[in-house]
């Protein structure tokens, strides 16, 4: 299938070696997406124009089974709802099949060594969905498996997410040069994968969190060769003023639930409120859910007309799709 495109940019991206599961793939071996950063700007427009594609053919009911009689495998460690969800819809809906495999349900539960998994899935699977804690076990994954991998969540990135929130920006705003958008709270895992798409997409982006708890360096160096690092503060309220689009998600993770009381001291005055948003009187407001409603975000601000949250939630198996579709044909 031709991809449509409406992006430019050279691609260039730090050699780390989740950065060159992506380079080596220009002499015919399979690509991954382990980051946002893996797709070049150009690969990027691709992606998105065929998600816009995808749930315009999806409410018209046109058929799209793209993918048909291909297995994806939906590798999880980490429990989810719209993980899970989207990417087994995901592939139904392209006429393909998903299976679910919990870390209990195959012998990577019982000491299978990462290895030799991939191994063993390439054989039997098109494509493998890992939703796994550490990311260097992702990167274990892409270097031995024999089709592509796809980062349904790490620790330290999210691109699924990411692409789903490009869509849903972009969808509200057409131009995303001409976007500001503003990070408000922790600096984590799908916080980083936003700061690299948005200097991919040339999204004008603010982060806006409490000392110690920011974007680490190496991302913020990988966005700025991508195009812009983002402008970092620690006060809310500089960051959001006239903002376009305000984002914020958990301030407490799976796994930091022991660090509750210390996080909600640290996070005080990063609420995205109604008082916080009277400084982006236009802003649209984003949230990755699941969303812990009264800490990071209120009730009022989640349920409101600015709220294009279930829109975002939506368009995880949009992208997806797109995203499965790109990597195997």
């Amino acid at each position: 299938m031709p991809m449509p495109s409406n992006g430019t940019g050279d691609g260039s991206t730090p050699d780390s070696h989740a950065r060159r599961s992506a380079v080596e793939a220009t002499d015919g071996t399979v690509r991954h997406l382990l980051d946002i950063d893996d797709l070049d700007r150009t690969e990027l427009f691709a992606v998105l124009d065929l998600a816009a594609d995808y749930k315009l053919a999806q409410k018209q009911g046109r058929d799209h089974a793209d993918l048909e009689g291909q297995t994806l495998g939906m590798l999880f460690q980490k429990p989810s709802t719209r993980t899970r969800v989207s990417f087994e819809t995901g592939m139904t809906q392209l006429g393909g099949h998903a299976i679910f495999l919990g870390a209990d349900d195959i012998q990577l539960g019982r000491g299978e060594p990462l290895k030799d998994t991939a191994r063993t899935l390439s054989r039997y699977v098109d494509a493998v969905m890992a939703r796994v804690f550490k990311h260097e076990n992702i990167e274990v994954l892409a270097e031995y498996a024999e089709v592509p991998i796809v980062n349904g969540l790490t620790d330290d990135a999210h691109p699924s997410q990411t692409l789903a929130d490009l869509l849903t920006i972009r969808e509200r705003f057409p131009h995303l040069e001409d976007v500001s958008a503003t990070w408000i709270g922790d600096g984590n895992n799908v916080a980083q994968s936003f700061v690299l798409g948005c200097a991919l997409a040339g999204i004008d982006l603010t982060v806006a969190t409490p000392p110690d708890h920011g974007i680490d360096e190496s991302v913020l160096e990988r966005a700025a060769e991508l195009g812009a690092a983002p402008t970092t503060t620690h006060d809310p309220v500089e960051a959001v003023t006239d903002a376009n689009v305000v984002y914020t998600d958990v301030w407490i993770s799976m796994g930091q639930e022991d660090e509750r009381e210390i996080r909600l001291r640290r996070f005080d005055g990063f609420q995205v409120n109604e008082a916080l948003l009277e400084y982006a009187p236009e802003a649209a407001v984003m949230h990755c859910l699941p969303a812990h409603r009264g800490e990071e975000i209120t009730d009022s601000v989640l349920e409101s007309e600015r709220s294009i949250v279930f829109d975002q939630a939506e368009n995880r198996l949009h992208a997806q799709k797109a995203l499965l579709t790109w990597l195997l044909e």
